[in-house]
């Protein structure tokens, strides 16, 4: 897998829930819920909503270290990146969530070497934060605060891991996508071709599937293509 670069994101994807929801849940101003709802509805995009909403938060470093600390990930997540790396693909971390929060929750889960590009936590005060865009891009279709699109090598196949809005815009351009929740709803809708999955446990079988050989521009797969993929068990 040498031509194949994955994009993966974090946040419902390795984890089993949405850190910065969580965040939220736990240290915001619940008036955090209403400008959700105006990204969900697509009237703002999600450097706008996470600038809202992480303003809002009001919490110590050590009470957001000790929900990092309690956050679980997949646990045959780390299986996956090994595997991964065994048959020679590259794989990032791409996420519109905090990086200081997915470096720590991967390093104590053992994945400590892998890259990650996401949006950056700032302290503005003893309990205050702030959040800074460094991968956003002026020219991003849903203006996220992280563009993914960005993220995607030329000259690669691209595979695509996620679950929810914010890898629909990266997945319209991938070769093929892994898809959970809303995500894999979207790919349904719209056409993209993509597998279906519930646990980085059934990863391996579904890769095995993904052809190996060079193409520009990337294939469209066909339906009975893609009915191979929905029937890995």
């Amino acid at each position: 897998m040498l031509q194949w670069h994955i994009v993966c994101d974090f946040d419902g994807t390795i984890t089993r829930s949405d850190v910065i929801d969580n965040i939220l849940q736990r240290f915001a101003d619940p008036a955090w819920e209403a400008v959700e709802d105006q990204w969900l509805a697509g009237n703002i995009g999600s450097r706008e909503c996470l600038g809202r909403q992480l303003a809002m938060v009001k919490a110590t470093p050590s009470e957001l270290l000790g929900y990092f600390d309690s956050v679980e990930i997949d646990p045959a997540f780390p299986d996956f990146v090994d595997h991964v790396r065994e048959l020679g693909a590259s794989i990032e971390v791409v996420s519109d969530g905090i990086e200081q929060a997915i470096a720590r929750i991967l390093s104590r889960n053992y994945c400590s070497l892998l890259p990650i590009i996401a949006n950056r936590l700032r302290q503005a005060g003893p309990d205050a934060w702030s959040i800074d865009f460094p991968h956003a891009s002026d020219a991003c279709r849903a203006a996220s605060g992280n563009c993914k699109c960005k993220s995607t090598p030329p000259g690669k196949r691209v595979l695509v891991i996620g679950d929810g809005q914010s890898d629909m815009c990266v997945s319209a351009g991938a070769d093929f996508v892994f898809a959970k929740g809303r995500l894999a709803e979207h790919c349904e809708r719209q056409g993209i071709p993509y597998a279906r999955f519930d646990s980085f446990s059934e990863l391996p079988a579904l890769l095995a599937r993904l052809p190996q050989a060079v193409a520009a521009p990337a294939p469209h797969y066909s339906l009975e293509s893609q009915e191979l993929f929905h029937h890995v068990g």
